[in-house]
Parts: structure tokens; C-alpha cells; sequence
């Protein structure tokens, strides 16, 4: 992973802190959550973390989930699992300029 993990964890930890730069969110699968959020949000390389009308998908290391384990779980709250536990986390990240929002999906498996 190109190590975006600082600004997964910088936009994970705003939102939740701000949930009113979120635009959109909701459940998807059983395992995943989609977040839109505002654009004029600033993250550092966003073009690069967020790449414009293209998906960027990295696994999270473990090292990061076991890091952050309640702020994911926070998350995965959200989703519509009914298992208790996960051991990998997917985040995809794109920009979509039309809707003026940065897409955020993270994946529990």
C-alpha cells in the first residue's frame, strides 16, 4: 500500500469528530460501508488518495487495524454484519468532482 494509512486515519478520525462533512453513508453487502464526504475537506495529496473518477483499493496493514481497532470498529458498526469479528480491512477511495465529494468504502472480511 502506498501508505495512506495517515489519511485514512486522518479522514476516519474528522468524520467521526465531524459528521457533518459526511454527504452520504450508508451500508452496503453485509461486510461494507460507503462514506461520501465533503471535497473541500483538506487531506494532504488528496489527488493522490483520492483520485479523481478512478478507484484506489488497498488492504489496510494489520499492523494499522490492530492500531486503530475502535475507530474501525466504530465503522463497522455501520455495516449490516452480523459476525462479531474481521481480521482484514479494505478501503477504496476515489473523487468524484460532479458530486463535489470524496467516496470512502471500507470492506471487513
Amino acid at each position: 500500500m502506498a501508505s495512506n494509512s495517515d489519511s485514512i486515519y486522518y479522514v476516519l478520525t474528522k468524520i467521526k469528530r465531524h459528521p457533518e462533512l459526511i454527504v452520504m453513508q450508508r451500508a452496503r453487502y453485509t461486510n461494507t460501508i460507503m462514506i461520501a464526504i465533503d471535497d473541500r475537506l483538506k487531506i494532504a495529496d488528496a489527488g493522490f488518495y483520492f483520485p479523481e473518477l478512478s478507484l484506489m483499493v488497498n488492504r489496510l496493514s494489520n499492523d494499522f487495524v490492530a492500531k486503530n481497532e475502535d475507530l474501525l470498529d466504530d465503522y463497522f458498526a455501520k455495516t449490516n454484519s452480523k459476525q462479531p469479528i474481521y481480521h482484514d480491512v479494505w478501503v477504496t477511495t476515489s473523487h468524484l468532482p460532479a458530486k463535489r465529494a470524496y467516496l470512502l468504502e471500507l470492506s471487513y472480511e
